[in-house]
């Protein structure tokens, strides 16, 4: 694609782009200063679908002329509403419907998985994360190795960058299960590392736990809505994400979950009431009888308030569909990290990979006589909303479902702007 830097470019791009009319379908932050927002937080809380509004109004509805007969006789019963989220799921992940379920929030379900697939031994105890995992990945993990009597210290492994750059090379993930992997239970990484923004090789990932004999978790908060994902084909044991980021279904939103098909024993996982098969839940029997697949590892009912909001988002994406969004998402990235090398190349760096890339860049600033924090609290007061990341990176991340190609063009303007100053 040959960029040019001028907005009646950007102004072609979108006036060209097929998906442009989803713009429509999201609420946008008010202005301020008398500028219009540049959103590009999507890497961090999606925007409100409008959608969502009148999905949470239809269950207060339901409430409010139901009660509990709203569990059977409304237009989308809660007794199975959480698959309302399936197929939208399934599809986002490469997964067969029983393998996704929609369930609690990301760590806990992390916490569920664990529970189900940490099992160590006194051969097998260590967990291998990436260094400088997402915080609540690494407490998660810590956590996991106390209760279970093992050292963070010693057994929690980091795969970490190399000494000359920011990045993960999965042929140094090899080389430390050559050495550590006959103690390794389970892998836990990201499918997009939250602060350099780097998509990782998931497919490789998997492969080397199995090589190694090691279950496999992934966490793909960064991962869904913004990377094409094929979970059932790559084969982890497990993954699970939250839906506030690229999938835009508001703060604290209800999770998801993926277990492969091949684990399905009731030993493999602990037991709730909703995980209990559909026909035989209301009969409180002692006796446990697990739902298919995903199903069966969920505890309670889902918190149908905070489900509705993401079935109205996964409708956009299933009728925009992930091959298109990812397109866009490409060339719209694309456009961003040519405008900062092309006008700031002397301040602005960027550590994310251009060759494993989502929506999200990465951006550090090289000249040290400017104040890096002080460039984004300025870029802030100019309603440019991105997010700052302890210690010096400023992330930005265009959203193939509501950004446009002149927002990226009015960042670099703006950018200019709080430089100049």
């Amino acid at each position: 694609m040959r960029y040019e830097n001028t907005r009646e470019f950007a102004a072609g791009m979108d006036h060209d782009d097929p998906l442009a009319e989803y713009r429509k379908e999201f609420n946008f932050p008010l202005p301020k200063g008398g500028r219009e927002p540049v959103y590009l937080c999507g890497n961090s809380l999606g925007m409100q679908p409008k959608a969502a509004v009148e999905y949470v109004t239809a269950e207060l509805t339901n409430w409010k002329d139901y009660a509990v007969d709203g569990h059977f006789h409304s237009d989308r019963p809660w007794l199975t509403y959480h698959r309302q989220a399936t197929s939208g799921f399934a599809e986002l992940t490469g997964a067969l419907d029983h393998e996704v379920v929609a369930m609690n929030t990301l760590t806990v379900n992390l916490h569920i998985l664990m529970a189900s697939f940490y099992r160590p031994t006194a051969d097998r105890y260590k967990i291998v994360v990436e260094a400088g995992a997402f915080p609540s990945d690494q407490y998660a993990a810590a956590s996991q190795l106390r209760v279970h009597g093992y050292n963070p210290v010693t057994d929690l492994l980091e795969w970490s960058p190399r000494a000359d750059d920011s990045l993960l090379h999965t042929e140094d993930l090899a080389a430390m299960l050559e050495r550590e992997g006959s103690s390794v239970a389970l892998i836990l990484l990201p499918g997009v590392q939250y602060y350099t923004g780097q998509v990782l090789d998931m497919k490789a990932i998997c492969e080397l736990g199995r090589l190694h004999g090691c279950r496999v978790g992934l966490d793909l908060a960064h991962g869904i809505g913004n990377v094409e994902l094929a979970l059932h084909d790559w084969a982890p044991d497990f993954a699970s994400w939250c839906t506030y980021k690229y999938l835009n279904s508001g703060p604290g939103a209800i999770a998801g979950a993926f277990i492969h098909e091949r684990h399905s024993s009731p030993d493999d996982f602990l037991h709730g009431w909703w995980g209990n098969e559909q026909k035989t839940r209301f009969l409180m029997e002692p006796q446990f009888r697990p739902a298919k697949g995903a199903e069966a590892w969920q505890m309670s009912n889902p918190p149908i308030l905070s489900l509705a909001p993401v079935v109205a988002s996964l409708s956009l994406f299933q009728r925009a569909g992930m091959h298109a969004l990812r397109k866009k998402s490409k060339l719209l990235t694309g456009y961003l990290r040519w405008l900062v090398a092309e006008r700031f190349a002397d301040h602005i760096g960027i550590i994310t990979p251009a060759d494993a890339c989502g929506c999200q860049l990465s951006l550090i600033v090289k000249d040290k006589t400017i104040d890096a924090r002080a460039l984004f609290d300025r870029l802030c007061e100019l309603n440019v909303t991105g997010d700052w990341r302890n210690p010096d990176v400023i992330r930005v991340a265009p959203t193939p479902m509501y950004s446009s190609f002149d927002d990226v063009f009015e960042f670099a303007e703006r950018l200019d702007l709080a430089l100049s100053e």
